[in-house]
C-alpha cells in the first residue's frame, strides 16, 4: 500500500488532484476541506488510502494523519465507502466530526452528500466507542465567536463557552443568538450545549 505522496500539485479539480512524484504523476481524490489547503504548484505531502475495486484502483489523499485516521474508522462502519466517507469529512473537518460521533449528534453528520438520519445514526452508533484513541479535545473549539447582538446573561463563561462550541460545529451567529436566549437557568456549559443541539435539530 501506498503511505504518502510527496510532490508537487500540477493540476486541481473539485474533487481531485494531480501531484507529480519524481516524473510521475498521480491522481489523488481529496475532500473540501484539503483542497481549500492546495494550489497548484505547491508542493505537498498526502497521506493516501488505496482503495481497490474490480474495475479501479482509486488513491484518496489528507493533508494530515488525523484525517486519514478518522477516514480509516468511517469506511469500517458497514455500508459506508470511500466516496461517503470523503463526503463526511468534506462536510466537517476530521476533529469536528470526531466530536460530533463522541457526542451522539448524528444531525451533524446528515450535512454530508447521501448522508439520511439512519445512515447518520448507525456511524455514531457502530463509531461512538471506537474514537477514543484519537485524542479529541476541547480544543477544536478555541475559535471566538463574534456575536451582532447582545445577548441577556451571556456574559457569564459558560455561555461564551457554549457560543464557540456551536460556531465551531459550523452555526450561524443568527443561529446561535437566537437558541442562546432560550438557555436562561441551565446551570453548566455542557447543558447548554446539549440543549442548543436539541433546538437546533428540529429546525
Amino acid at each position: 500500500m501506498i503511505g504518502y505522496l510527496h510532490g508537487k500539485i500540477t493540476f486541481l479539480a473539485i474533487d481531485f488532484c494531480f501531484i507529480d512524484v519524481n516524473g510521475v504523476g498521480y491522481r489523488v481524490f481529496i475532500t473540501s476541506q484539503a483542497r481549500s489547503k492546495l494550489s497548484l504548484n505547491q508542493e505537498v505531502t498526502l497521506y493516501t488510502y488505496l482503495s481497490v475495486r474490480e474495475d479501479a484502483m482509486l488513491l484518496y489523499g489528507f493533508l494530515n494523519q488525523m484525517e486519514y485516521n478518522v477516514f480509516c474508522k468511517l469506511i469500517s462502519v458497514s455500508k459506508i465507502g470511500p466516496k461517503a466517507g470523503m463526503g463526511l469529512l468534506s462536510a466537517l473537518p476530521a476533529e469536528k466530526l470526531v466530536w460530533a460521533i463522541q457526542n451522539k449528534q448524528a444531525s451533524l453528520l446528515t450535512n454530508a452528500p447521501g448522508i439520511g438520519k439512519k445512515t447518520a445514526e448507525r456511524i455514531v452508533l457502530e463509531l461512538k466507542d471506537k474514537l477514543t484513541d484519537l485524542n479529541i479535545s476541547a480544543e477544536i473549539f478555541n475559535e471566538p465567536i463574534l456575536i451582532d447582538e447582545p445577548i441577556e446573561n451571556t456574559a457569564t463563561d459558560k455561555f461564551a463557552e457554549a457560543g464557540e462550541a456551536l460556531s465551531a460545529l459550523g452555526y450561524t451567529k443568527a443561529e446561535i443568538n437566537a437558541v442562546l436566549k432560550k438557555c436562561t437557568g441551565i446551570s453548566s456549559t455542557e447543558e447548554i450545549i446539549k440543549f442548543a443541539l436539541k433546538e437546533l435539530s428540529l429546525k
